[in-house]
């Protein structure tokens, strides 16, 4: 065993790989921001069956639920600079993260507008439809009323959805990104030491998802305490 691994390549690169773990976490902040918002407005087209844009979004969840995240990153690397430009917009100036952040954090929002769809749907229509019979805008219905219940509702799936983002941005190094996986294999190359170096990655993210399941644990059990 101690042949097998190599204790001091460990303890040596353990640090050097933990620093390009911001880049990993800002990726996720990114995303989920882009997530909760875009989601948010396809779980509300969804729910409420806006005629042709429910189509749309149908369409695109479709596509970004039942493809793999690595054809996602490749698709906005090399095909949103093209759609852009048939419409006279060029990006030529765009850095590699920002087509990373774009691609996660629209693979985020499907995910999460499915999430946030069954909270909305799982709140009583007695509350919507009541809300409405006072006059409150449909606008105000869900921000007022609705989305924050459906929020509370679905944090527990919003945990598992992050963890799993999370272990999906070890595929931004396809493009470039000196992230965890990224750093991990740049180290690798370098030394020719692929067990011990994966390893310290695994035990990253490791505990990086019980953090982050812990976190959002810890959120549902305060939220059920005060509800």
């Amino acid at each position: 065993m101690a042949d097998f691994i190599h204790w001091d390549i460990v303890q040596r690169y353990f640090v050097s790989i933990l620093k390009a773990f911001p880049l990993t976490v800002l990726i996720v902040a990114v995303a989920c921001l882009i997530g909760f918002f875009l989601g948010a407005i396809v779980a509300i087209i969804r729910v409420e069956k806006v005629p042709i844009a429910n189509q749309i979004v149908i369409v695109f969840v479709s596509f970004l639920r039942g493809t793999p995240i690595l054809v996602q990153l490749f698709v906005v690397f090399y095909g949103l600079p093209v759609l852009l430009e048939t419409v006279g917009l060029s990006i030529e100036g765009w850095s590699k993260l920002t087509y990373v952040f774009i691609a996660y954090g629209l693979n985020c929002s499907a995910f999460f507008s499915e999430i946030i769809r069954g909270a909305i749907l799982a709140i009583p229509k007695g509350q919507i439809e009541a809300a409405r019979s006072i006059g409150l805008s449909q606008w105000r219905c869900y921000s007022r009323i609705v989305l924050p219940q459906a929020f509370r509702i679905a944090i527990p799936n919003f945990g598992v959805a992050l963890v799993g983002l999370l272990q999906d941005t070890s595929l931004a190094f396809s493009l470039g990104i000196v992230e965890v996986m990224g750093k991990v294999r740049s180290i690798a190359a370098l030394t020719y030491r692929n067990t011990e170096v994966y390893l310290i990655a695994a035990i990253i993210f490791i505990v990086a998802s019980y953090l982050l399941k812990g976190i959002f644990q810890w959120i549902d059990q305060r939220i059920i305490y005060e509800y």
